[in-house]
């Protein structure tokens, strides 16, 4: 335990890895769930002048890097395969020459399976991008079209045959479960074609209706709450059988292959965000501050205004510190250490261990003195545990 007070103190705080987050916000066409900070593309994409952007916008974050390699480089969107492996090579070649690159960094691009995006995949590759993160959600091709998707699930298929041929050993499948009127069986046969590809990291999740989508103004019918604990009991048994470790909420993966750049998130680690209305998470350990930030939303405004200060940009406050930590780490079934909250926010143990003390006696986290995890039980009711801290 810290001999220093259970407050806030700066001296606790130590500077975590660094990762990069890149964000091309636009899509050939929105999907009716996606609340994400997508846009529908009209015209042709300014490629060059949005890499223009993202490089001013790295300018401005470089005194933000304090020393650091980046561990791990993550396109998102949007979708950011719609890019040309040309403008992404540009990017990420500045990228090198202003910030050291980690020796085994992961490099990894969300795609579409389209046509037009998996014919891409052998230039992506040989400029260095090392992980796809392949959108597939379902295959079933009436589901796709209730989501809105514009490929089918032959196209998934032979993305990925093409993602293998273009030399990616380490790719990730997106599926969803809940879908409308799904039941187990239709769930569990979309999984098993997800594992007969042989991904090496799966993200299987419920689909759930988020505000300001077409989905929550046209709710479609979804399962009830019973056959959704039954597809997630199927299911975690199927991919535990297959090999696949549980190391997230809703992150399957081989041995040695989770994401590393999501785990960087999970863990409360720094990274730096460019692109429209891109977010970073800076730790300062000189003015003992933990920085959040946020570039401009709007692609128009932010083509014109990237560089010249961010939207916003605020420490988070003393009395957040706990639950912004835990909000990420006790989605990992690994947990924390005691030792690892004190130095990721600079507060003292003694600040969350009345209730991890409560929590633990009521079955919903492990405590060993050292490590605080999610028991299985906590994992199925972890919004209740999170409200334990608030």
């Amino acid at each position: 335990m810290s001999e220093l007070s259970p407050g806030f103190d700066a001296r606790r705080l130590q500077r975590p890895p660094l990762s990069l987050y890149v964000h091309i916000p636009w899509c050939v066409r929105k999907c009716p769930y996606c609340d994400f900070n997508s846009h529908q593309r009209q015209g042709a994409l300014p490629e060059d002048a949005y890499v223009d952007a993202l490089l001013r916008d790295l300018e401005q974050s470089l005194g933000f890097v304090q020393g650091r390699s980046l561990q791990s480089i993550f396109f998102g969107g949007g979708t950011p395969s719609l890019f040309s492996a040309a403008a992404l090579d540009r990017l990420l070649c500045t990228v090198a020459s202003r910030i050291s690159f980690a020796d085994d960094i992961e490099i990894t691009l969300e795609a579409n399976p389209g046509t037009a995006e998996r014919e891409k995949f052998a230039d992506y590759r040989r400029i260095g991008i090392n992980r796809l993160s392949i959108g597939v959600q379902s295959f079933d091709d009436l589901q796709l079209q209730h989501l809105g998707r514009i490929h089918g699930s032959e196209d998934a298929r032979r993305a990925i045959d093409m993602a293998r041929t273009a030399g990616f050993d380490n790719f990730n499948i997106d599926l969803m479960y809940g879908l409308r009127a799904q039941n187990a069986d239709a769930a569990l046969r979309d999984l098993r074609q997800a594992i007969a590809l042989a991904p090496e990291h799966l993200s299987w999740y419920q689909l759930t209706i988020e505000p300001n989508t077409e989905f929550y103004k046209h709710p479609p019918s979804l399962p009830e709450d019973e056959a959704l604990i039954d597809i997630q009991d199927q299911g975690l048994a199927l991919l535990q059988d297959q090999g696949y470790a549980r190391y997230e909420i809703s992150a399957f993966a081989r041995p040695g292959r989770q994401a590393r750049h999501n785990l960087n998130y999970w863990r409360f680690g720094d990274y730096l965000g460019i692109g429209a209305g891109a977010h970073g998470k800076i730790t300062q350990t000189e003015q003992g501050l933990i920085l959040r930030t946020r570039t401009s939303r709007q692609p128009d405004h932010y083509l014109q205004r990237a560089g010249d200060g961010f939207a916003e940009q605020a420490a988070i406050a003393e009395s957040e510190l706990a639950i912004e930590y835990l909000l990420n780490v006790l989605r990992l079934r690994e947990g924390f250490a005691v030792s690892a909250f004190e130095a990721a926010t600079g507060l003292g143990f003694e600040h969350i261990e009345k209730q991890v003390l409560s929590l633990t006696a009521r079955g919903l986290l492990a405590f060993d003195q050292h490590t605080i995890r999610p028991t299985a039980k906590g994992e199925q009711f972890l919004n209740s545990v999170l409200e334990a801290f608030l």
